[in-house]
């Protein structure tokens, strides 16, 4: 490939520059819609890890942005308090000096007029992000309990009497037992209450520096926590919200089904007394995503139909009245999108919700045209952006939305959406979509190496698949009629979409090398409707095989794409699919694949959940759609990466493929050893390769190897592997 000019250089030509961009990731809004306050990630001294510091961003987009939190341990999950205090959970030292436990994620606190943060609560296993309410000084947390223990305090005996004596042992007693890269207990996450209001009399007074250095203070107060759930395996993963007069806290709540499965539930936890009483269980769905609305007499929430071998789940929104007079009401059940985590506007007239939608993430309004809960629903289009919308948080007035705002064009960015200005553009149904106005950002958006387009096709069946396209701009002296290589990335889930940025699978890094990436949403991919994922449900080596191969061959056929330069490459599903791909046709030069699922007979059984993986296929499913029985086909060159830590996708998946790609594919070791494939393996890695360096060396074997493969180059392998 050509080289770049100096004045071309983006900061995705160089991998040390590449992980140095500063990341903005969360947005929370003052009560009053005043402040915005979002989380910047950058490197650490050592380049080793990432930190996370708050700043704050002006919502009207006037000044810029300025930093709040500085500490070697970084600070993250902000919210503000009624008062405008903000909150946030760190690992940093507490100036007090009293702690003889190794450091854990503690809430501190920030006074909205001045001052030094504080720590204010400091559970032995750390505490989760805090839930404020909206009209009172109640404070929600989640923090990790030993089962055994009757209050935080036996909790901390416990936790030293495991640590003294060196015992890890867990005892289990249901599914699963651990999850994505971490294992399951044995402390388990309980839901607390506290009260701000009695830290009012506290001096509290100033620390020394936000990085817990210098002269230590006298101890601050901390809160009192009131245990709201006890012990019980019901909160893993769990979402909540607390009502705005903080009385009532509404939960996800996991219990357990036949077959080792578990099902999602919502209870209502009266925050006073721990009295908790169920509000949706229904046996036939998952329900997640729980929002009290402005009143506090409704929850709507996300409800998630169980699937079978034969049917593809179905997502919607529903609504149950927290006191439990009515059944729960599915909203807009002919909306043909799956919804996220929803918003209340101020007045409970609506909820705003963020959806996948052909290749991107808008935000959509529904409104109720009569009393809740058997009005109709209208459901429009707010933003017109080609983006991905996440962290939204609506002002007081309801005339505006604070988001951040991603595609595949630009990270992440602090957007104000014009509420107002939609509605007053005519009657529901009628409305015109209205785009997101740029805040000052903290990080400056990176140049890209290329642009960015998008392409469709018509698979065999008469559906539509379409792609994003990225392509690389021309290198200095190249000739602007060359043909770039063909980089065919495909996305895992499978339940998933290409819809915004993101900083481990980054396509401009393979852009800036003169690669052309093609990012295909083919059947099982979200944001096309119930059919498209029903097309691949179970039958993952069908339709999203050959929805793949039309979308590359319309690819081949544009002038800027060297048809005979060609590779595949996925993570997870897309490495479970690279590895079909490899079994199935010969027309790519190199594939690489990811943490993928290889043989589906063993990956069953194996995989964190289990019962999902049943819910999905049967051993005749699993045994028709496995790629390891097509290996004796496979004629590709193949790097295969995994992580040992990974849980999702065992490593037993990568073992077993690389062994059986020397030793029975149509391209084996030779009885000296040799081989063009490779395996690049992770002992500290988990589902995704997370530490800088590590994706560092990630990009350059994959780069490697593709350039190896595709362009008849030694390879170039980093100094760090030895």
């Amino acid at each position: 490939m050509s080289r770049v000019s100096e004045s071309q250089q983006t900061p995705f030509h160089d991998l040390d520059h590449y992980v140095a961009i500063p990341r903005l990731t969360g947005l929370a809004a003052s009560q009053d819609g005043t402040r915005l306050v979002a989380g910047v990630q950058t490197l650490d001294d050592e380049r080793t890890g990432y930190r996370t510091a708050l700043w704050e961003v002006d919502p009207t987009g006037a000044a810029p942005a300025r930093r709040l939190t500085r500490s070697t341990k970084g600070e993250s999950s902000a919210v503000f308090t009624r008062t405008g205090d903000l909150l946030f959970t760190s690992a940093r030292p507490d100036p007090d000096g009293s702690s003889t436990t190794d450091p854990v994620s503690a809430l501190w606190l920030l006074p909205a007029h001045g001052g030094e943060a504080r720590v204010i609560a400091a559970p032995p296993g750390g505490v989760s992000a805090a839930l404020t309410a909206r009209d009172t000084d109640i404070v929600s947390v989640a923090a990790d309990v030993l089962p055994s223990a009757k209050d935080l305090a036996q909790d901390t005996e416990l936790r030293k009497a495991r640590k003294d004596q060196k015992v890890s042992a867990i005892l289990h007693t249901g599914y699963p037992v651990r999850l994505w890269d971490h294992d399951l207990g044995p402390d388990q996450a309980r839901l607390f209450a506290g009260d701000l209001a009695a830290l009012a009399d506290d001096p509290a007074s100033p620390l020394p520096s936000a990085s817990g250095e210098g002269e230590t203070p006298a101890p601050g107060k901390h809160l009192e926590l009131r245990d709201l759930t006890g012990a019980g395996r019901h909160l893993v993963e769990h979402s909540a919200d607390l009502s705005a007069d903080g009385t009532t806290l509404v939960a996800t709540w996991a219990v357990p089904d036949p077959g080792a499965a578990v099902r999602t539930t919502l209870v209502v936890v009266d925050t006073a007394t721990g009295d908790r009483r169920v509000l949706v269980d229904d046996p036939d769905a998952d329900a997640g995503g729980p929002r009290i609305s402005p009143d506090g007499a409704w929850v709507a929430y996300v409800t998630e139909s169980i699937s079978s071998p034969a049917d593809a789940p179905v997502m919607r929104l529903a609504l149950a009245p927290v006191d439990g007079s009515a059944e729960p009401v599915v909203l807009a059940d002919d909306w043909d999108r799956w919804p996220g985590r929803p918003t209340w506007l101020p007045d409970g007239s609506g909820l705003l919700v963020q959806a996948d939608d052909d290749g991107r993430g808008p935000v959509f309004l529904l409104t109720f045209s009569g009393a809740l809960p058997g009005s109709d629903v209208v459901v429009e289009r707010l933003t017109a952006d080609d983006a991905f919308f996440s962290d939204l948080s609506i002002t007081p007035d309801g005339s505006g939305v604070f988001a951040l705002r991603s595609s595949y064009a630009a990270p992440a960015e602090p957007v104000r959406i014009d509420l107002a200005a939609f509605l007053a553009s005519g009657a529901a149904g009628e409305r015109t979509p209205v785009g997101a106005i740029l805040l000052r950002s903290p990080v400056p958006a990176p140049a890209l190496p290329g642009r960015l387009t998008e392409i469709e096709t018509t698979a065999d069946d008469g559906t539509r698949v379409r792609a994003w396209l990225a392509l690389p701009t021309p290198a200095g002296d190249a000739d602007t009629s060359a043909k770039a290589p063909l980089l065919l990335w495909i996305h895992g889930g499978p339940l998933s979409t290409w819809s915004t940025w993101s900083w481990r699978w980054n396509p401009w890094l393979m852009v800036a090398q003169g690669y052309a990436v093609l990012l295909p949403d083919p059947a099982l991919s979200t944001g096309y409707g119930q059919e498209f994922v029903q097309r691949g449900w179970g039958a993952w080596g069908k339709a999203p095989f050959t929805d793949l191969m039309a979308i590359t061959d319309a690819a081949e056929a544009l002038p800027e794409i060297d048809e005979t330069r060609t590779a595949a490459m996925g993570g997870s599903f897309g490495g479970y699919m690279a590895n079909w791909v490899a079994g199935h046709t010969d027309r790519f030069q190199a594939v690489v694949t990811h943490a993928s699922l290889w043989a589906l007979d063993q990956f069953g059984p194996t995989t964190d959940a289990s019962f999902y993986w049943a819910r999905e296929m049967t051993p005749e499913m699993a045994l028709e759609n496995s790629p390891h029985l097509a290996v004796g086909e496979i004629r590709t060159p193949m790097l295969v990466i995994h992580g040992d830590k990974d849980y999702r996708v065992p490593i037993g998946e990568g073992l077993r493929l690389w062994f059986e790609l020397l030793t029975r594919s149509g391209l084996p070791a030779s009885d000296d050893g040799e081989t063009v494939h490779r395996f690049l393996y992770f002992p500290d890695e988990n589902h995704w390769v997370l530490t800088p360096q590590n994706a560092k060396v990630w990009y350059q074997v994959v780069s490697a190897f593709l350039a190896e493969q595709l362009l008849g180059e030694t390879p170039e392998l980093p100094t760090t592997l030895g």
